[in-house]
């Protein structure tokens, strides 16, 4: 029987690949083992092996064409064999060995016996499966932050049911049906892997536990209408905040001195410690508040923001008079001696994202690092030139970022990528910007950054800075960079590396200018010296290519006029 070859998920990223190039042709003769593609994934570009020995009869997309994971590519069989049944399907129906069509078919009479009904209920129940969707391409799960309606809920297409946290910013799922909200299957807070159930909405008093169980063996009927992942992800709008300011809704857990957990309206639990979310921990401490005297109006009691905002301390309530016996097992506390106590917050799926793909460049790209360091006077002079007449105030960090552009054209090897058995050598130049927010680290990319002049860059950087820190970027604003830029001269970071963010080949490290004795024309003298360090990945970059692109980029900043030749 022929066999279907379907494109392979390659990675935990990948979404679709690309044949880069046919090693096999329609009619050949293949084994176990061979090679019949080259794929091109996210992340590199990998051999795909034939698992049976046959002909290859077909062959779906062309060398070059993207193909979606688990579509149609190729079919292996018998020389000769009719395939017209299963490419007139799509593939749907795939062909199996006759070993486990027998399998199949030995039970397939107890299986109508056990289930005589089961489609024909299905089918009659007038409700719809909600999945957690996959809102950025590469998200594998989300955090379900608050639900905005609850169960009984009438929703309308266009409804707001709940807020998800992504690996990129929390953003809001929609309903795409007017019914009634029977059923929400995971509670705020929890971790959902993108597919899995999280509710069901459909007409009041429908039967969805049938579609549950129905859909427990990991999908829903094919009878049960449902939306496709694609549907779901148009939600695709940020919101601009939470009220908890982007913090995980996390329960803190804050042991309190005895004196404080005497006080009344804090929202306690055994042992004497308080629900309360750490934003609101934040600010109480900030505002000298005890968490005891404020009253939670959160969930469960839970203190939140509001709860700190509109307290006031002499609303506090009075401490309750104090026992003349203690308990003998109570634990006997120092006067101004601080408990101990501590905050475990939930790791955001930004946060997850960000471990996994800076562990997986270190420890799998060979690092090596390259350290210049830069006069800046002339930089300094003309920048405060410019601004003279620039329509927006330039920044050092925009020099620097065009000045990269300007070299990474001369040194083209420098803005590359490796993919395996391949180098990619990007002709165009987009520069990811490293910007930091209080989850972690976003990179929105300038694109054709040698193309743009310098006003135009450092508008378009202060754009994308305030909507990565308003978790407004989209997913599309921080694809396709070509090299990366990290700047902590603003902290005051005078020199540091920084790990290369792939698929990028390099990443260049900025520390601040700093004032420091400089030789010139024999004589010491007090100098602005800026020190920028390139990371670069030796599988692609050789010391030599490295350095040439820093000498290129030190002539640059050191000769400003040079940048806008």
């Amino acid at each position: 029987m022929a066999e279907v070859i379907r494109m392979p998920k390659m990675s935990d990223t990948m979404t679709e690949g690309v044949i880069a190039s046919w090693l096999k042709k329609e009619g050949d003769k293949v084994s176990s083992g061979d090679i019949l593609a080259e794929v091109e994934t996210d992340k590199a570009t990998m051999e795909l092996e034939s698992y049976d020995d046959g002909t290859l009869l077909y062959i779906g997309p062309k060398e070059g064409e993207a193909v979606p994971v688990d579509a149609l590519i190729a079919v292996i069989g018998k020389e000769g064999e009719d395939i017209s049944g299963l490419l007139n399907g799509g593939g749907k129906a795939e062909a199996k060995p006759a070993e486990e069509k027998k399998e199949e078919q030995k039970p397939a009479a107890k299986q109508e016996a056990a289930a005589p009904s089961t489609s024909a209920d299905l089918s009659s129940i007038k409700a719809s499966v909600i999945r957690m969707p996959k809102m950025s391409d590469t998200m594998t799960e989300g955090v379900l932050v608050s639900w905005q309606k609850k169960e009984g809920d009438k929703v309308s297409a266009g409804d707001i049911l709940a807020e998800v946290e992504t690996d990129k910013a929390t953003m809001e799922l929609e309903a795409y049906e007017d019914g009634t909200l029977l059923y929400i299957g995971v509670s705020e807070g929890d971790s959902v892997p993108v597919d899995a159930v999280i509710a069901v909405i459909g007409e009041k008093g429908a039967d969805y536990k049938a579609l549950l169980e129905g859909g427990s063996t990991g999908g829903v009927p094919a009878d049960v209408e449902q939306r496709s992942s694609e549907e779901n992800a148009k939600s695709d709008q940020n919101i601009q905040s939470r009220a908890e300011d982007g913090m995980p809704k996390a329960i803190t857990e804050t042991t309190v001195p005895g004196a404080d957990s005497a006080q009344g309206g804090g929202a306690t639990e055994d042992g004497g410690r308080i629900k309360a979310s750490p934003l609101a921990k934040k600010v109480a401490q900030e505002k000298g508040y005890k968490l005891s005297q404020i009253k939670g109006t959160g969930e469960g009691g839970r203190i939140v923001l509001r709860d700190v905002e509109s307290f006031t301390p002499s609303a506090a309530p009075q401490a309750a008079p104090a026992k003349t016996a203690a308990p003998a097992t109570a634990p006997t506390t120092m006067p101004g001696v601080p408990t101990e106590e501590y905050e475990e917050v939930n790791v955001s799926q930004m946060r997850k994202v960000i471990a996994r793909r800076l562990s997986e460049s270190l420890f799998t790209a060979p690092h090596f690092f390259l350290t210049m360091s830069i006069d800046m006077d002339k930089a300094m002079e003309a920048r405060a030139s410019m601004n003279e007449v620039s329509p927006v105030k330039l920044s050092f960090n925009d020099l620097v970022l065009k000045a990269a552009a300007v070299a990474l054209r001369q040194h083209p090897a420098v803005n590359s990528s490796w993919l395996g058995d391949k180098i990619r050598y990007n002709k165009h130049i987009n520069i990811g910007v490293a910007v930091a927010v209080e989850e972690g680290l976003l990179v929105p990319v300038i694109r054709n950054a040698d193309f743009k002049s310098l006003s135009a860059i450092s508008a378009e950087v202060k754009d994308l800075g305030g909507k990565a820190k308003s978790k407004k970027l989209q997913p599309a604003q921080m694809e396709g960079s070509t090299f990366s830029i990290s700047n902590l001269g603003m902290f005051g970071i005078e020199e540091f590396t920084a790990i290369i963010n792939p698929p990028n080949a390099c990443i260049l490290a900025v520390g601040g200018i700093s004032q420091v004795p400089v030789v010139k024309n024999g004589e010491i003298k007090i100098g602005n010296v800026m020190k920028v360090t390139l990371s670069c990945d030796h599988r692609v970059v050789d010391g030599a290519v490295g350095s040439a692109f820093l000498q290129t980029f030190k002539n640059l900043l050191e000769n400003p006029v040079r940048i806008l030749v």
